[in-house]
């Protein structure tokens, strides 16, 4: 299980605060070769870590924009993370629910070394580089092609300074599935102050009628380093209220359960046997390998992660989980999914007033979960419970 992060961008959107850097077209080479170069060494040396993590075979390609590479940058950087050419194949029994419900699609990844690739990419990148190039993603082993949309309405699209307009998402998109990519995620961005119900159900409604495999929606938060937070502490920009959010989040959850879709975690919906199977892999805390700049790895005990800087991010710093931070986390990560987590995980008489005031709902095989009803607020009752 690998994350390999790509740390470039063609502009900064308001909202973030990754790591990244700005690829200017006149100097692209130059990064993108040192980059490229710096990670296949990184591979090499930590061979023995991204073997370990083979009995779960996915890849996720993130960033930034890796959609700024061209094939022959990511070419160069897959076959880095292979052992004797081709991955494994991990075993039946030890697949995830997802990946077993995905094999059912065999053709959405059939020809593929990976169980699950997935690839992020921008809309603009997919417009001016055509089909050529999402084919060109698809014989790499690409499976799955997350596009970040965020919204469908131009004047917001601005604000956030993404470099596409509702027009080329639309076109991005139709490419993809034209091209033959057969699971495709969207992500979507709400609790903007700005953002009226009646435009998100707009981008909404549409949205739904691609019908991509998969939709993530994330609340916009207030990151200290990113350009937003500038705007809000100088006054320039008034935070959404809780309720707007809330309402933003409903209106989500019930458009997206009418149109067929499974929430399956609190940010994310799919289609049957559509979920995603790296992504849930973190909410169990499966080991994983991050590979790139700014990028986080796991092995089960302790968290580590690499430097920020393109021109020294090797090695890593870390720190090894308690045993409270692992039941902590096992907590937390369980009750953000619709499996949530064995009831023996929590303090009994906690569980019980919760289950009798509606805030926890019990399932069969003695698992307990926040109902979606109260997933809004999910972060002050695991505070509560913890």
């Amino acid at each position: 299980m690998i994350y390999l992060h790509v740390p470039f961008c063609r502009s900064f959107c308001t909202y973030c605060d990754f790591y990244s850097e700005i690829a200017c077209r006149g100097r692209d080479a130059q990064l993108f070769e040192a980059y490229t170069a710096a990670v296949c060494a990184e591979a090499s040396l930590r061979r023995d870590e991204i073997d370990a993590t083979r009995d779960l075979n996915t890849l996720y390609v993130g960033g930034g924009t890796p959609s700024v590479l061209s094939p022959a940058y990511l070419r160069r950087l897959v076959a880095s993370l292979m052992t004797g050419g081709v991955p494994p194949e991990p075993p039946a029994s030890l697949r995830s629910d997802s990946s077993r419900q995905a094999s059912c699609h065999p053709e959405q990844g059939e020809g593929s070394p990976w169980a699950e690739f997935t690839i992020e990419v921008n809309p603009e990148d997919i417009v001016e580089k055509g089909p050529a190039y999402v084919r060109e993603l698809l014989d790499l082993g690409v499976t799955r092609v997350s596009m970040g949309v965020q919204s469908l309405d131009d004047g917001i699209l601005r604000w956030m300074n993404r470099r596409h307009d509702a027009a080329h998402a639309r076109r991005a998109f139709r490419i993809l599935r034209d091209a033959g990519v057969k699971n495709i995620s969207v992500d979507l961005i709400f609790g903007l102050s700005q953002l009226s119900e009646a435009t998100l159900s707009e981008t909404l409604r549409e949205i739904v009628t691609w019908r991509p495999e998969h939709v993530s929606a994330y609340q916009l938060s207030i990151e200290e380093g990113s350009a937003l937070g500038k705007l809000v502490r100088e006054g320039r920009y008034e935070e959404a209220s809780q309720e707007q959010c809330a309402a933003q989040y409903r209106l989500l959850c019930d458009g997206l359960r009418a149109a067929g879709y499974g929430h399956y975690e609190i940010s994310n919906w799919a289609l049957p046997g559509f979920e995603a199977v790296h992504n849930s892999a973190y909410w169990t805390r499966h080991p994983y390998v991050g590979l790139g700049p700014g990028a986080h790895s796991f092995d089960g005990n302790r968290r580590y992660w690499n430097g920020d800087r393109l021109s020294s991010f090797a090695g890593s710093t870390g720190e090894s989980l308690t045993v409270e931070e692992i039941h902590e986390e096992e907590v937390m990560l369980g009750l953000r999914t619709a499996r949530g987590v064995p009831e023996g995980l929590l303090e009994a008489g906690k569980a019980a007033a919760m289950l009798a005031d509606g805030r926890l709902e019990r399932l069969p095989g003695r698992h307990i979960r926040i109902p979606e009803n109260h997933w809004f607020v999910s972060d002050d009752i695991i505070a509560d419970l913890l």
